[in-house]
């Protein structure tokens, strides 16, 4: 009976009268763009107004912020704006959380998201398959292949112009071939050797200087690899938040004033809470989500957020990656004064809209990487 009486109450409402409406600018659920604002939210907005004839004005929240209790009990932001009356609707990527729910009304949630890290991809990788390679650069290992290749063709001329090298005239048989060539000089990379050697003194000579060649070679392939696992084992990888929490090297931070925050530091998680002291300590927060790319961005700095934009973010800088962990699962919903929120019905228009605009946004309006990268 409450639910239809609010439902017949948003609906009366909504055919004769404005609603204010109060967004937060986040790509891409909302946008700026030439005065105009755009995105998933007003995508969305607008079917739902199609859908129930809701008249409404958007305007933007005044201080940027989704909402935050201070010492004393009140709140900032689109909450604080909904709370005084000021706003009728607030939609965003608002958080449902139980303290939001305690001083406004929210709607079933229209997205699920979670907690990840964001941070380059050379901090959350570890050593690839090819990292054998890794102690000469591409343009020197082209360079020993073309030598490996011009060595064995000049063995091979050398051994048939040579008239030391055709022991057995009668037959015409010449033990260097082609083939027998590049093993002779393959045996020489591995310091093994193979045999027979070269009988003439041309042929001896190249040799010599290839075996003289590999030696030098392989010596410094051991020496820069040996220097390169020396400094890969105090270059630090990072996984997760555990891996997170347990340095010091790196630093990393959160929205100020965002349930991502909240979330840390209700938590009796030990893991947890030496992540918000760490945070609260040092006052490595960010100001806005693309502050928190842009540091992520230009390295040794782990950005903390919500899955879904930081997905966002990873399609669009490939130099990013979302590690795989998601922790502190959470919905994403749409906040009214308590008594006024949409009920039922209006919820479930949100959540299958929502979905659907969604998917189409997300992939005609965002430029991908050549795939989206996330550490598997």
């Amino acid at each position: 009976v409450n639910r239809a009486r609010m439902l017949f109450a948003f609906l009366l409402l909504s055919s004769g009268l404005f609603l204010d409406l109060e967004v937060c600018t986040q790509d891409p659920y909302t946008m700026s763009k030439g005065g105009q604002l755009e995105g998933f939210c007003m995508d969305l907005l607008s079917e739902v107004a199609k859908t129930v004839g809701l008249k409404y004005k958007v305007k933007l929240v005044k201080d940027g912020a989704y909402g935050r209790q201070d010492e004393s009990g009140n709140w900032n932001g689109m909450i604080g704006e909904v709370v005084r009356g000021e706003a009728d609707l607030a939609i965003a990527p608002l958080t449902l959380t139980a303290a939001r729910e305690k001083v406004v009304g929210m709607t079933k949630p229209f997205m699920q998201t979670g907690i990840s890290i964001l941070l380059r991809k050379d901090i959350s990788e570890g050593a690839g398959f090819f990292h054998f390679l890794s102690p000469f650069a591409p343009e020197t290992w082209m360079g020993i292949l073309i030598a490996y290749m011009a060595t064995a063709a000049s063995i091979f001329i050398a051994a048939r112009v040579s008239p030391c090298e055709w022991s057995e005239a009668q037959s015409e048989r010449n033990r260097f071939s082609f083939l027998y060539s590049l093993w002779y000089a393959a045996g020489a990379l591995t310091l093994q050797g193979v045999g027979p050697h070269p009988k003439a003194l041309s042929g001896r000579v190249i040799c010599s200087s290839w075996w003289l060649f590999s030696v030098v070679l392989l010596a410094c392939y051991f020496s820069n690899l040996s220097s390169s696992k020396t400094s890969e084992s105090s270059h630090l990888t990072v996984k997760g938040f555990e891996d997170l929490a347990g340095q010091n090297t790196i630093e990393y931070g959160c929205l100020a004033g965002s349930s991502t925050l909240a979330f840390f530091k209700n938590s009796n998680n030990p893991v947890y809470r030496r992540i918000y002291e760490h945070m609260e300590r040092t006052q490595s927060f960010v100001s806005s989500m693309d502050e928190g790319v842009k540091q992520a961005k230009e390295g040794n700095f782990a950005f903390i957020g919500e899955s879904v934009s930081l997905d966002l973010a990873v399609a669009r800088h490939c130099e990013l990656v979302r590690v795989h962990e998601v922790i502190g699962m959470r919905g994403y919903s749409i906040a009214a004064p308590l008594g006024k929120e949409p009920p039922l019905k209006m919820s479930f228009i949100l959540i299958y809209q929502m979905l659907i605009k969604y998917k189409t946004f997300y992939n005609n309006k965002v430029t991908y990487c050549a795939s989206l990268n996330r550490l598997g």
